[in-house]
């Protein structure tokens, strides 16, 4: 078989075409936001345009290769937001950490009872779908649990969905921040191939080595924590490319709508509904957060919010660098919310379950 055949037998290969497809809407949709001048645009663009598609039957597909690879590119951006002044401020933080763990555990706590009690899920499933964070993990200890897998993802995927839809539309139209860019940075032909070099080793060595051990959502925080070490130390400025952005931006955009494909209308709506007073309670939760710890710690509330605010651990941190506030602070404290709740959810439960505080629900797997 010749070159020529080889590739066309890959085109037609279903998912190829329907990742295509996928990546087309979402660029779209990312396309008509930035035209309009709309908050992080190409990101939420491509999010709302995939999510009507996945609700209007048509099947999306985003490979989880290629989303990885792009929040490797997210987590080199966050970590080019580290400076060395940044230490001057990290001696506020540890008390509005303080503050995220008595947020985590009374949101959780809450939410428990309302999918409990209000929505009538299972023990398991009420549980692993109220902590604010942690998609992944969640769906994976919780299934281990006998929960209900698809639930628990739907239930954190409208999380995120309605979360970062909120926040950027709420700061443009009550704060004036996030018109029209989202990020400004050097274009690709204007990056030095030194530049390339040093940010591609700091993602490819970051991730390795948060893959080693063990970090939550390595391929994120890994790549961060890396560029944000070189970057303090002042050994390089370099920030990616402003189109390489834009294209992790439609990536990571057009997976969150992807979520809702092959999933019964109906059920996608029932549990958005159920996610939209979930939701209600996060962020009523955050704006007291935000109005305890400000006057503590001679902030302002507005990078709080975003600190607190429990969508994606990508999608808020990129959401605080497009609006140029504090991303360093509101990264930190995102990927803190997701390492307590990785760590922490799984043995409370464990704990609780021993003790027989939820002892309707059924014996876990092994994980």
């Amino acid at each position: 078989m010749s070159l020529i055949d080889k590739t066309r037998a890959l085109i037609r290969q279903p998912e190829l075409a329907r990742m295509a497809q996928t990546l087309l809407y979402g660029t779209l949709g990312g396309a008509v936001f930035f035209a309009f001048k709309m908050p992080l645009a190409w990101m939420m663009g491509a999010m709302v345009a995939t999510t009507i598609m996945s609700m209007a039957g048509r099947h999306l597909y985003v490979p989880s290769s290629l989303r990885a690879t792009m929040v490797m590119v997210l987590g080199v951006l966050l970590g080019s937001a580290f400076t060395p002044d940044i230490l001057a401020q990290v001696s506020r933080w540890p008390i509005t950490l303080f503050g995220l763990a008595i947020y985590l555990t009374a949101v959780t706590g809450l939410l428990y009872l309302y999918f409990r009690k209000v929505l009538g899920y299972d023990p398991v499933t009420a549980y692993f779908s109220a902590t604010p964070g942690g998609l992944n993990e969640m769906v994976i200890v919780g299934g281990a649990f006998r929960g209900d897998e698809r639930t628990i993802a739907l239930v954190h995927g409208s999380r995120v969905l309605l979360v970062v839809l909120i926040i950027p539309f709420w700061f443009r139209y009550t704060q004036g921040a996030g018109a029209g860019v989202s990020f400004r940075g050097p274009s690709l032909l204007a990056t030095s191939l030194l530049d390339l070099s040093v940010l591609t080793l700091c993602a490819i060595v970051g991730a390795g080595i948060g893959r080693l051990i063990r970090l939550p959502a390595y391929r994120i925080v890994g790549p961060m924590l890396v560029t944000a070490a070189i970057h303090i130390a002042g050994i390089t400025a370099a920030k990616p490319p402003y189109e390489l952005v834009f294209i992790a931006q439609v990536v990571v955009g057009s997976s969150v709508g992807a979520r809702f494909t092959d999933i019964p209308l109906q059920r996608v709506f029932r549990t958005i509904a159920a996610s939209v007073g979930s939701t209600a309670v996060m962020l009523t939760f955050t704006l007291i957060a935000a109005a305890v710890l400000a006057p503590l710690t001679g902030m302002h509330w507005t990078p709080i919010i975003l600190a607190f605010a429990p969508g994606g651990l990508a999608e808020m941190s990129v959401i605080a660098l497009s609006l140029g506030i504090e991303t360093a602070f509101v990264a930190t404290h995102h990927v803190a919310r997701i390492a307590m709740i990785v760590i922490g959810a799984p043995l409370i439960f464990r704990s609780r379950h021993r003790l027989g505080a939820v002892s309707d629900s059924k014996p876990p797997d092994s994980l």
